[in-house]
């Protein structure tokens, strides 16, 4: 802390100069409260490893206090304990191990047979189809409502649950396309390739993304289209907006998992106004949000484009899915209708 003395010592000169006198003491104001938020070690003087003064000595003084407390004497109980048991000892009746008469529940006779000749396994399922699940775990509950016919639990109620042997599958292979060779194909038009799939390959250059799209623009075989997981970003979705307003062939295409910001993606959306051929679009987990304004403008498109039946889009605002959702549904039951009709 700064002491009061301190703001003493501006002179008279200075506090004529009032814009002069209003800095200094802002800064003497901002030193203050700076100081009382740092620790009490930065703020004074190390005093911890100065000599003792006078005749007091901290290790004698612990000494001291060590000794104390072992000579000093545990209080005594105000009960002693004698180690006698008190209260009535249980003494089990006769015949222990049996239902007493006045507890006992008549069955049918059929049944009392039944019951008396199951086993501990049967008794399992026979507890899990009344509800007494208490009587077993989880596992074994579930296990003997799910099985019909058979014993789950073959071991009974008393069983040690075991752990369910979990598959291990393979990790999925990594995608083998050529791209030079899907680019290449596409730009001849090529009948054969109906369908191209680039997910997954991260080191396709942006470059070489535009030019797919760039020949997809007169391409007339190729139904759907597959990018998720290249890092594209916006400059590939500028591309692909200018392509879904000259392509009449694609029904599918897919762009989730990328890096593409809102301002690409509204371009996207503005394009699909235009096109009356795509039927299905994913576009979900990019790379950042796309906000209130993108998923208002995607409910707007799906509103006025009667053609896309399905979307692959989380919305955040419970308005935009709402609206999406009916138009979902109407455009599918338009569809239906053609179908019928």
């Amino acid at each position: 802390m700064i002491p009061s003395s301190c703001f003493e010592t501006v002179d008279k000169q200075t506090k004529n100069n009032g814009i002069m006198y209003k800095i200094i003491l802002s800064i003497m104001i901002f030193m203050t409260f700076q100081n009382a938020i740092l620790p009490a070690g930065f703020r004074q003087r190390d005093q911890t490893k100065k000599s003792p003064t006078g005749p007091f000595d901290r290790f004698a003084l612990m000494d001291f206090l060590e000794k104390q407390a072992i000579e000093h004497k545990d209080r005594e109980d105000l009960v002693p304990f004698t180690g006698e048991k008190r209260g009535k000892t249980f003494v089990p009746k006769p015949g222990s191990g049996q239902i007493p008469v006045d507890e006992q529940i008549t069955l049918e006779p059929e049944l009392e047979e039944a019951l008396k000749n199951a086993t501990d396994a049967e008794m399992c399922d026979i507890a899990a189809i009344l509800g007494m699940y208490t009587l077993m775990s989880n596992k074994q509950y579930y296990d003997a409502l799910n099985t019909t016919g058979k014993i789950a639990n073959t071991e009974g109620i008393n069983s040690v649950v075991k752990p369910d042997v979990y598959k291990i599958y393979p990790d999925e292979p990594p995608n083998d396309t050529d791209v030079e060779d899907t680019l290449r194909c596409i730009q001849k038009n090529d009948n054969r390739l109906t369908e191209v799939n680039l997910n997954n390959i991260p080191d396709i250059p942006i470059p070489t993304l535009k030019e797919i799209f760039e020949a997809m623009k007169s391409n007339t075989h190729v139904l759907s289209l597959s990018i998720a997981g290249t890092r594209s970003n916006d400059p590939v979705a500028y591309a692909i907006a200018e392509m879904l307003q000259s392509n009449t062939t694609l029904e599918s295409l897919n762009i989730e998992s990328n890096f593409i910001t809102a301002q690409g993606m509204m371009a996207i959306v503005k394009a699909l106004q235009e096109n009356s051929t795509l039927t299905e679009i994913k576009i979900d987990n990019q790379r950042q949000t796309l906000g209130d304004s993108v998923e208002m403008e995607i409910a707007t498109m799906l509103e006025n484009n009667p053609s896309i039946i399905k979307i692959g889009y989380h919305f955040t605002q419970q308005g935009p899915r709402a609206r999406a959702a009916m138009a979902i549904t109407r455009n599918n039951d338009i569809l239906r209708q053609q179908r019928v009709s």
